[in-house]
């Protein structure tokens, strides 16, 4: 006997297939069927993935982030057609440029006008919501992108996009959903099933043992090598990896623009996120997943260094311009690579090698004290009422957090402050944005509370950035699902990082001279923890630095009790 399947129940179960757990979703016309679907699934008892309703798309693509952010695997985000694609691309830029996985699914508006299929155009919007090319809109920033063309197809395509977004280097993918095929059925004869022994995704790997041989025969010649990273540290093996070949060898590491942190802070061989100094420094130099390693216009590189670039994308084949000689370059897995050329120089070095490296690590010593003395020097500057120091802030919640609590960076312009003051020495510690996209930091710090529900999620965000964040969105998702997180915003006043541009390129100019940047936002009264208090989060606003510690102290009490908390820190303008 021949029988009928719903195509919606297809993708559905396309999904459990691949192993995806969630759906961070803002549904609309287009998924009536899926909607109707779900109902019959919790109807009978049958598990799919959790449905995350999220007011608006910002949100639900960033809590994919997160969550992708600390545990590796890509879930799925579902939103309305171009408009929620369009809200949903500043996300994907985000995720794109970190390397992040997620499948982004949007409905189609019905192809049919006149009734002659079952989901055929039946409301205004279904005529202004199909544009010529939709998928447009996300092209720039995916892997792979396509059209659902039937239901026979679902099972296969749905691995295919889960394949895609996790082999490495990660990313997004797109995938659009005609109204007509998720409403027709397909007949079970047809359908097979599309195992992830077969056709999963692929991962890098290590080298070839030349390889191998001429990195470490490089690195224990070698008088003053540095490393810099900035992603090495989405892969918590490698941190430690890291950090073992950089004492074996006595390596220099420096941090530059970190989405992870990937050294402890501790670590005798971490020397700051100055990578001038590096460029400066280096005979030998190791670029390890690491996008922009320093800023050429401030920080020449010199000729005479070698450079061994090894990254899991080691071209930037998605940045039309990049600019940065390497005299070895190596696709492969951190990781795997360090490990193995850690391995070789045990294997191949001799007691002269050791106590030249151990020499080179005590002579670190003063400079490392320097910079420690910089960052407290900084911590013990309070600033004054309205005019709170962000370094002193930093270090303050750095001093009421635990190790494995995990920062997500949004302070733009205050990062510094963040990096040097809230001391991280555990992997995915520390988690920011590769991309450009403002307004990250909230859907991001729901995501990684949701992967990781025993640990406090600290979100620090600009007031610019606090803006673009749909915050109302941000703390309605934590009140519905129970996901209490930390956020201090930095109030200075607006967006401080354009000022700064604008002074770097002209410093003497017509707007130095009239102190008038367009980037100001104060001139009203501004109460961001009346945001957060409106979803039933506690709020605070404070201004006096000698309240500061106690603000701090109130608000992870809170948030320890399972309600978000909010507090608004007056830095001054600046």
């Amino acid at each position: 006997m021949t029988l009928l399947t719903n195509n919606a129940g297809l993708l559905i179960q396309g999904l459990v297939d691949t192993g995806i757990s969630y759906i961070f979703s803002n549904f609309g016309t287009d998924h009536v069927s899926i909607i109707e679907e779900l109902a019959e699934w919790d109807a009978q008892g049958k598990a799919h993935p959790e449905i995350f309703l999220c007011p608006h798309e910002n949100v639900a693509i960033h809590m994919a982030a997160g969550y992708a952010a600390i545990t590796g695997e890509g879930q799925a985000v579902m939103v309305h057609v171009d408009a929620g694609t369009a809200n949903a691309v500043m996300g994907m830029h985000n995720m794109f440029r970190t390397r992040l996985p997620v499948l982004l699914m949007a409905g189609k508006a019905p192809f049919t006008i006149r009734g002659e299929l079952k989901a055929s155009r039946d409301n205004y919007v279904h005529f202004v919501q199909d544009p010529f090319d939709m998928a447009s809109l996300v092209r720039p920033y995916v892997k792979w992108e396509y059209n659902l063309p039937h239901g026979i197809t679902t099972r296969e395509v749905l691995r295919r996009a889960h394949s895609v977004m996790h082999s490495d280097p990660p990313g997004p993918v797109y995938l659009t959903l005609p109204r007509e095929t998720l409403a027709d059925q397909t007949t079970s004869e047809q359908l097979r099933s599309f195992d992830d022994s077969r056709y999963g995704s692929v991962q890098a790997q290590g080298i070839q043992s030349n390889l191998i041989k001429s990195i470490a025969d490089t690195l224990m010649s070698a008088q003053t090598p540095v490393a810099i990273t900035a992603y090495l540290g989405r892969n918590p093996e490698a941190v430690s990896i890291l950090e073992d070949l950089a004492m074996l060898c006595g390596i220099r590491i420096y941090e530059f623009n970190p989405s992870y942190n990937s050294v402890s802070r501790q670590s005798p061989c971490f020397a700051g996120f100055d990578t001038a100094q590096a460029v400066g420094l280096a005979d030998v130099g190791l670029l390890l997943d690491v996008d922009v390693p320093w800023l050429p216009k401030f920080a020449p590189a010199d000729d005479s260094t070698k450079w061994i670039h090894i990254d899991i994308d080691t071209i930037k084949k998605d940045f039309p311009m990049w600019g940065f000689a390497s005299d070895v370059r190596i696709q492969a897995d951190c990781a795997t690579v360090l490990a193995q050329v850690a391995k070789y120089i045990r294997d191949n070095s001799d007691e002269g090698f050791h106590k030249k490296v151990e020499k080179r690590i005590k002579s670190w010593i003063s400079d490392n004290e320097k910079r420690l003395q910089i960052s407290r020097k900084s911590a013990q500057t309070i600033g004054e009422i309205g005019e709170i120091s962000a370094g002193y802030l930093c270090s303050v919640i750095g001093d009421n957090i635990d190790e494995q609590d995990i920062v997500v960076n949004e302070a733009i312009r205050n990062s510094l402050f963040v990096l040097q003051q809230i001391s991280r020495t555990k992997p995915k510690t520390l988690i920011g944005s590769a991309g450009g996209g403002l307004g990250f930091s909230g859907g991001m710090a729901l995501g990684i509370k949701l992967a990781k529900p025993s640990v406090r999620v600290i979100q620090i965000v600009g007031d610019g950035s606090f803006h673009f964040s749909t915050p109302t969105s941000v703390y309605a998702t934590a009140q519905r699902y129970k996901l209490p997180i930390f956020t201090v915003v930095l109030d200075n006043g607006g967006w401080q990082a354009v000022k700064e541009a604008v002074l770097r390129v002209y410093p003497s100019g017509n707007a130095a001279q009239a102190d008038q940047f367009q980037a100001r936002l104060q001139g009203q009264e501004r109460h961001f923890e009346q945001v957060a208090q409106a979803f039933g989060a506690y709020g605070e606003c404070v201004s006096d630095p000698k309240d500061l510690d106690a603000a701090v102290k109130r608000c992870v009490s809170e948030v320890d009790a399972g309600r978000s908390a909010l507090l608004n820190v007056q830095i001054g303008l600046q």
